[in-house]
């Protein structure tokens, strides 16, 4: 069960981890300004397992991998939209960060609870009892995500 953050449409990589951070690459440094210019005391409200639910075109913006690095080291479980920039889709994937995409997201309100079923993808939304569809993970997707994104995968099959 995780409580949910809510954010709008087109939420581009600048707001996920403004750009006069990307001088690290320190997760914890990234994770402490996340989504900061959206909602200065974010990483001090957040807790390890909440969701963000957002809008359409999430990840927008320039390529950078810090903003998938900066959600999960905040301790972000999942980010589930209506759509994700394709290059942040795949560098969440990279990083190890789930992400979903759902066309309901309207519907899930900030503070609600979520509990995320990856096998049968379902959403149910513990708040209001109401149950949403994403398409069900590969299991190749899933073992990805559970070792931590790409590298670490990689290096489990050496």
């Amino acid at each position: 069960m995780s409580k949910v953050w809510k954010f709008k449409d087109n939420i581009d990589t600048d707001i996920i981890i403004a750009a006069r951070y990307l001088n690290t690459s320190d997760p914890a440094i990234l994770a402490s300004h996340v989504m900061e210019d959206a909602d200065k005391d974010f990483s001090k409200k957040i807790s390890p397992g909440d969701i963000i639910v957002a809008g359409e075109n999430f990840g927008c913006g320039s390529s950078r991998e810090h903003a998938p690095i900066a959600l999960k080291a905040a301790g972000i479980s999942c980010v589930i939209a209506k759509s994700f920039a394709r290059i942040f889709y795949r560098n969440s994937f990279n990083m190890g960060l789930l992400i979903l995409e759902c066309d309901k997201t309207d519907e899930i309100s900030e503070g609600d609870e979520l509990e995320i079923d990856l096998d049968n993808g379902i959403i149910k939304n513990l708040t209001t009892k109401k149950e949403y569809k994403f398409s069900p993970m590969p299991p190749f997707m899933q073992e990805l995500l559970q070792t931590g994104g790409l590298i670490n995968y990689a290096k489990s099959k050496m």
